[in-house]
């Protein structure tokens, strides 16, 4: 546990230049809160323990102004920068070192049960107010710009602007001229 609370602050200072120190850090950072009271809340999911698990999910998000549900997976070193109004699905599954700014919604587009929420797959950054919406899956080093709406997959390494979501800039393939 404590490593990975120190793994967290490091991510901060690496992806935050307004970072000072590792007190600042654990004491004034609201999207930090919301992944350490998530991991708790994503144990009691995967017990059973619903209710409970949803009762503090909506405590933190009163506390944090993020909102996780406790169902989603997260990976390592998710940093959540300016966290007001982030949104977290059910389903969504987020990769290690992902970066998600204020205002972000990883939402569903149905009412079906199964998967309904994004996946973002390692070191995707997705900027402050985009909306990822749907099964769908962001590829590794990803970026999403601010107020974009995605509902289509993005290549690994893609930047994706617009609504709706398009991608602008691409890795070239080995196929390419």
């Amino acid at each position: 546990m404590f490593r990975s609370i120190r793994e967290d602050i490091k991510s901060v200072y690496a992806r935050d230049p307004a970072a000072r120190n590792a007190w600042e850090i654990m004491t004034n950072y609201p999207g930090l809160h919301a992944i350490w009271l998530h991991r708790l809340n994503h144990k009691l999911w995967g017990w059973g323990w619903y209710w409970l698990a949803r009762t503090l999910s909506n405590v933190g998000r009163f506390i944090t102004g993020v909102e996780i549900h406790p169902g989603a997976t997260l990976g390592r070193r998710v940093f959540i920068d300016h966290g007001m109004g982030v949104v977290i699905g059910e389903t969504a599954n987020i990769g290690n070192d992902v970066t998600l700014y204020h205002g972000v919604t990883l939402g569903g587009t149905s009412w079906k049960a199964g998967k309904r929420h994004p996946t973002l797959e390692d070191n995707v950054v997705v900027g402050a107010g985009a909306k990822v919406l749907g099964p769908i899956t962001m590829g590794k080093g990803a970026k999403i710009g601010s107020n974009s709406v995605v509902v289509k997959d993005v290549p690994a390494d893609a930047t994706v602007v617009g609504i709706p979501g398009r991608v602008i800039m691409a890795k070239p393939t080995m196929n390419s001229p």
